[in-house]
């Protein structure tokens, strides 16, 4: 059997990896923007304008909310961008107690959870979620001000859920996962459809 709490260093290496995250991409964000869609997702934030078709409201609801951080009209670019760059840790974050939920249902099947898997749990999860923190396309997504960050977020956010319901499932009150699930859905449509990839 364990001598360690599990979910106290479950809940310690997830908001290592969030931190680790969160300071990598604020100290590499972009200042101003990217040239593509950034300007535009930026500008419509800002002052709560429409964007492109279909349209992410979510998104800029929040753009808008970070947007009034800006200590000055300068500031407002990279103020849209830093929501990217929280969005993105805490996808970081999600993915990390995913992977430890997930390998720890894997290992339980063929052996008792002790010490040494514990390790191999948390150290495997740990370096997987870094592994994707630092890898290209995730990180410039996770600097700019633009949609793909947030979806990551909610894709994340999702599995974790069903996860959590998985988990849940036959208590009595375990469908309350799946009732924040169908809300997490609803609120992803106004970011990016992209998110219902999670729902099989």
């Amino acid at each position: 059997m364990m001598t360690f709490n599990f979910n106290k260093w479950n809940t310690i290496a997830g908001w290592t990896a969030f931190a680790v995250a969160l300071v990598t991409y604020t100290l590499t964000v972009e200042p101003t923007m990217s040239f593509w869609d950034c300007g535009e997702y930026i500008a419509t934030a800002a002052k709560l304008e429409v964007g492109h078709p279909p349209g992410a409201p979510l998104f800029q609801m929040m753009g808008a909310f970070f947007a009034m951080f800006a200590t000055d009209k300068t500031q407002v670019a990279l103020m849209v961008n830093m929501m990217s760059v929280f969005s993105s840790a805490f996808t970081i974050l999600f993915m990390f107690w995913s992977s430890t939920m997930v390998l720890k249902k894997i290992i339980s099947r063929c052996s008792e959870i002790n010490n040494n898997n514990a390790v191999v749990i948390l150290g495997g999860s740990f370096v997987g979620a870094l592994a994707y923190t630092f890898s290209d396309s995730f990180w410039f997504n996770a600097v700019e001000a633009e949609v793909y960050a947030m979806a990551t977020l909610f894709i994340s956010l999702m599995f974790w859920l069903g996860l959590k319901w998985e988990e849940d499932m036959d208590t009595p009150r375990g469908n309350k996962w799946l009732l924040i699930i169908c809300l997490v859905t609803g609120l992803s449509f106004g970011v990016h459809f992209m998110a219902l990839l999670t729902i099989p």
